[in-house]
């Protein structure tokens, strides 16, 4: 093999670079690795275990209030509901990947809540197990399940009308939603079922092809939330004036159910969630693109989440003392809706 003077193999050497800078077949697209594995591990992975914990903890107030059935416990075992709650409605923001592949969306927060099959079983002999509600179709355990038990039809139940049968069955269907929310935790985490790693090693698996598929699947999950918010749990019982289509009226909670909804879209976008205040999240990129849009959005979302907690009393309430609130808040999901559908998903679109 012929030898070349050192200054000619640097002077092609040089000149190949120079030349692939140029060479539009050059995969120049950015990593978006640091920004998929912020959203991972400092947004969702903590949403889950938290939901963990607290679905425990709802699991260990029912328990007790079984025992010792008096006011207080009852009115603890309501507030672990409601605590409960904020992690999963924060959650809706990403359903995707193990929650709705192992269909435990529907088994931990199916809606509406089926009272007749409810009190056929309550009337009937079976054994009320956490495995016999693990077996149940959706509609007959789960969040909203435990809120009717807990709350009654009207919001106002008292710990005297209940029955030594809904005292079981509550405890039970805690147990079989604790077990839902710790199996969704679990299969996210590295040491089990290790789903996390889909969205660390994107571009790498056949789940995720490139990152901006990844990337793309999670903004879609936010546009999802902004328009079943919108236009499904404000516009449905809103528009109708029919409570019965209005989600979590029982707790008189579905204020606090749309604003985590949206704190869940502002969690992914900011890359944060709770006290972990220093992820990177969908921002990262639009802040690249186009600040002024970034800004608009941050705003919008703040102003989105005070608008539906400024609602005055409860969302039933406000149904009919306060449509122009309603209606004013509504109008804000829909423009971020909007904002995500359109602004966000060019920007993403042309990576």
């Amino acid at each position: 093999m012929k030898d070349f003077p050192l200054y000619l193999v640097l002077f092609i050497t040089f000149t190949f670079l120079s030349c692939a800078d140029d060479d539009p077949l050059l995969d120049t697209t950015e990593d978006y690795n640091a920004l998929l594995a912020s959203i991972a591990n400092d947004v969702i992975v903590p949403t889950y275990i938290d939901l963990k914990k607290r679905a425990n903890a709802l699991e260990q107030a029912t328990a007790q209030l079984e025992d010792d059935p008096n006011q207080d416990n009852l009115t603890s075992t309501r507030q672990a509901w409601v605590e409960a709650r904020s992690p999963w409605e924060q959650s809706e923001g990403f359903l995707f990947g193990p929650v709705d592949e192992e269909g435990l969306d529907p088994s931990l927060d199916s809606w509406p809540v089926n009272v007749t099959d409810l009190d056929n079983v309550l009337t009937s002999s079976n054994e009320l197990t956490v495995e016999f509600l693990e077996a149940q179709e959706g509609t007959l355990k789960g969040f909203h399940t435990i809120e009717y038990l807990l709350w009654g039809e009207n919001g106002e139940k008292n710990v005297m009308d209940f029955t030594e049968r809904e005292f079981e069955y509550l405890s039970s269907a805690a147990g079989a939603l604790a077990k839902d929310a710790t199996t969704l935790a679990n299969l996210w985490l590295p040491e089990d079922g290790n789903y996390v790693e889909y969205l660390l090693t994107a571009g790498h698996n056949n789940l995720f092809p490139s990152q901006k598929s990844a990337v793309e699947q999670i903004v879609d999950a936010l546009i999802i939330i902004a328009d079943e918010v919108g236009n499904g749990k404000i516009n449905d019982p809103f528009s109708t004036q029919d409570l019965t289509l209005e989600e979590s009226r029982f707790s008189a909670n579905s204020k606090a159910d749309f604003a985590d909804n949206i704190r869940s879209i502002q969690n992914i976008y900011l890359g944060e969630y709770s006290s972990q205040k220093n992820g990177k999240g969908i921002s990262t990129i639009i802040i690249a693109e186009d600040a002024k849009l970034h800004a608009s959005i941050v705003s919008l979302i703040g102003q989105t989440i005070l608008a539906i907690e400024n609602i005055p009393g409860s969302f039933s309430e406000a149904i009919f003392n306060h449509p122009e609130v309603v209606k004013e808040a509504q109008q804000m999901v829909r423009t971020l809706q909007s904002m995500l559908e359109v602004d966000v998903t060019n920007i993403i679109s042309g990576l």
